[in-house]
């Protein structure tokens, strides 16, 4: 390999070398390169370490930088060195992967060389891999929710996690959100973690009109408090990460003075190094601060003992014992008939053949599918220009923007609500525009039916 291409930096007593150090990453508008992604977090380190030392790390890697998609790696690669530590974890599908351990500036280096601008540790450490020392509350707001909206529901939890004798630790999730980090003893399993992050985000909802805690998106309003962040084998960004944004916008730890009067737009590549230097890491003190589940626990026997229940799991969790439907209401069929209900013999008589299609509960149409984010959002807008009476009518939420994720493709599916439309001015489900299915060559294969 020529020198050109290659740099080799000496950081924290090792040599790491990083291939392609002038590779563009950011271009569309700072502009950055591999190396000055590497030279920001070597200026952060101390606190980038703080997020993610003696855990586990899932590998995300922007490989063509930050405008293309990612992919993730659970196992460690081939060539990691010998000086960087691995551990082995089990995932929900019963597999195991040798997963990366970062501990050192040095570490941190070799794995931004890979593509990884973010950070994507697990809630455990490496010393004890069943039982997560963090509980993790993601604010994510929906589509039109002010700034100021995700930073009063911030608030909000705080007030709770201060009831509850629990310290959290705010950061803005470097895109719209909030996240904020509570360091717990690691004595309870992740199903019981989870099970206290869906207590606080029910509980959150009932005191905040603009906080949700419901999972499906056709369903949310506001802002939706992620308790599934907790479920095992799910990781969201750590503190001091780079998010794939045009500005390079960095996930920042926050004192909760700084909350309400931040902007999330202020804090980049090019101005945290500065703020750090300057004030130093407002999470440090993270680990002395170490607290208890069982208030939320306890909150959360109150919940299911007055008949509530638990809450969707992701996808690919196996369905739980005291889990309701995992379908979106959207595509849910009507309740079985209850034990005790009186029925109709005539009415069950006339009863129509199932199908095995869903009759939607809700005014859904699905607008595109592709790979390309932009080209179905092109398609959106073209939809739009077609319908503009009944575009008019749609709220920020109304427009579902998924994003789809098989074992090998990701893809982006534009769906609309027409809820708020009136009835005569529906359009109906019509060909997809566009329809670009990157599962479909090989579902045919398989001989599976569209």
């Amino acid at each position: 390999m020529a020198k050109s291409e290659e740099e080799w930096i000496q950081v924290a007593g090792r040599s790491v070398r990083i291939s392609n150090p002038h590779k563009p990453y950011f271009t569309s508008g700072v502009q950055l390169s591999k190396i000055d992604i590497v030279r920001y977090y070597l200026s952060i380190a101390d606190g980038a370490l703080n997020g993610i030392r003696n855990r586990p790390i899932v590998l995300k890697r922007f490989v063509d930088g930050a405008e293309k998609e990612p992919f993730y790696q659970k196992r460690a690669p081939s060539d990691t060195p010998e000086w960087l530590r691995t551990v082995t974890l089990s995932f929900p599908s019963g597999r195991t992967a040798e997963e990366v351990v970062v501990d050192d500036a040095a570490g941190l280096a070799w794995i931004v060389n890979l593509g990884c601008i973010e950070l994507h540790p697990h809630a455990v450490t490496a010393d004890d891999l069943d039982h997560p020392n963090e509980l993790r509350i993601d604010l994510d707001p929906q589509p039109g929710v002010a700034w100021n909206d995700v930073c009063s529901v911030a608030m909000q939890v705080k007030s709770l996690l201060d009831e509850v004798g629990l310290v959290g630790w705010p950061k803005t999730s470097g895109s719209r959100g909030i996240h904020i980090n509570v360091r717990i003893h690691p004595q309870w399993s992740f199903t019981d973690v989870r099970r206290a992050a869906l207590a606080l985000a029910r509980e959150v909802e009932r005191r905040h009109p603009m906080a949700s805690s419901k999972w499906w998106k056709e369903e949310r309003h506001g802002v939706f408090l992620d308790y599934n962040q907790n479920a095992k084998d799910r990781t969201t960004c750590s503190a001091y990460s780079v998010r794939p944004l045009p500005d390079a916008r960095v996930s920042t730890p926050l004192a909760w003075d700084e909350v309400m009067q931040c902007d999330p737009a202020e804090f980049t590549v090019l101005t945290v190094p500065e703020r750090f230097a300057r004030i130093g890491d407002p999470q440090a003190a993270m680990d002395q601060n170490a607290g208890s589940l069982e208030a939320l626990l306890e909150m959360a026997s109150r919940d299911e003992a007055n008949g509530i229940g638990d809450a969707p799991w992701p996808p690919h969790f196996k369905k739980q014992w005291n889990e309701g439907k995992r379908v979106q209401p959207s595509k849910a069929k009507k309740p079985d008939m209850q034990e005790g209900e009186d029925v109709d013999p005539a009415a069950s008589a006339k009863k129509p053949r199932a199908t095995g299609r869903r009759k939607s509960t809700m005014p859904l149409l699905v607008i595109a599918q592709s790979p390309d984010k932009a080209a179905a959002q092109a398609g959106l807008e073209r939809w739009k220009q077609r319908y503009p009476e009944a575009a008019k009518h749609l709220a920020a939420d109304d427009v579902l923007v998924d994003r789809m994720r098989g074992s090998a493709y990701v893809w982006y599916r534009i769906r609309v609500n027409l809820r708020n439309v009136p009835e005569e001015m529906r359009p109906t489900q019509e060909a997809l525009d566009p329809d670009d299915d990157p599962t479909r060559a090989w579902r045919a294969e398989a001989g599976e039916k569209e």
